[in-house]
């Protein structure tokens, strides 16, 4: 099943996809909140009321027409790894991690597909990470086990976790220059775990920068896998629902080529991931 959040007079609302369409669920069943982290939290069975919707004769809108808003709008947490897969660290001049690079996003960094990510007018190294995205959908105990971790995941989708490099390097911990407003695009959809592998293994990551193919690998190729990662978090810290775990990126990042390759006005950069979809972002340059 496929979640999605839109803009309906400026607010964010959470729908069903059913085909090319979406149906607003809390137009549809006033039960089900309008908000994909509210839902969660509140324990909504939202994929039983989902079909239960999707059955009815309720009107559908068309995915072309809508605005999106990120899948998530203030997620309570957004957790993010950095060199979490082989050739990236590689590519970083990096040893494999023995523990994963873990840094925070706030709220106020998170884009829409379709809405632009924003080149800051204070740098020019604006770079692009193409990333699988982790939607928890029930709270995750304290020290759950590796084996039992992939039960607390609602679903998954795209992420691009673009960095302003030079602010990131200032300091030894990355989180200045990964929170730059308008610089974490996130959906447009969210796809239930139970329609993909688990842990979303073995699906083909790209992240494509004007139409040219810059990052390409799969998701088997990362070094803490979903079910890991959310057990060494649990071993520190209480994931709810609605946090988001945004998992890496592969290698191809532009500050790693020779010359670099920095996103600017006027670009367009794609995240696509197998069995879940596209994300796009145009860039366009920050004004005063």
């Amino acid at each position: 099943m496929r979640f999605t959040t839109y803009l309906n007079n400026g607010v964010a609302r959470l729908a069903v996809v059913d085909g090319d369409s979406l149906i607003d669920l809390n137009s549809a069943d006033q039960r089900i909140p309008s908000d994909l982290r509210v839902a969660l939290k509140a324990g909504v069975e939202l994929q039983t009321r989902a079909r239960e919707v999707v059955a009815s004769a309720t009107p559908r809108i068309k995915l072309s027409s809508v605005t999106f808003a990120p899948l998530v709008p203030e997620p309570g947490k957004t957790v993010c790894l950095g060199l979490n897969y082989f050739d990236h660290a590689k590519e970083g001049g990096r040893d494999k991690p023995e523990y994963p690079w873990f840094f925070f996003r706030g709220a106020s960094s998170l884009i829409a597909h379709g809405d632009a990510g924003v080149a800051p007018l204070v740098s020019s190294k604006f770079d692009y990470e193409a990333e699988l995205a982790v939607v928890i959908g029930q709270k995750v105990p304290r020290h759950t086990k590796e084996a039992d971790a992939l039960q607390y995941v609602f679903g998954y989708s795209c992420f691009n976790d673009m960095s302003v490099r030079d602010y990131q390097k200032r300091t030894p911990q990355w989180t200045i220059g990964k929170n730059f407003d308008a610089t974490g695009g996130f959906g447009p959809v969210l796809v239930t775990a139970d329609e993909l592998p688990p842990g979303a293994v073995g699906l083909k990551i790209q992240g494509r920068l004007n139409g040219e193919v810059m990052q390409d690998a799969n998701t088997s190729d990362m070094i803490f896998s979903v079910a890991e990662t959310i057990a060494l978090l649990a071993d520190v810290l209480t994931l709810e629902p609605g946090d988001v775990i945004v998992m890496g990126t592969p290698a191809g990042v532009g500050q790693a080529r020779t010359p670099p390759v920095w996103m600017k006005d006027g670009d367009t950069f794609e995240v696509e991931i197998e069995r879940i979809g596209t994300l796009s972002n145009p860039i366009a340059s920050e004004h005063k």
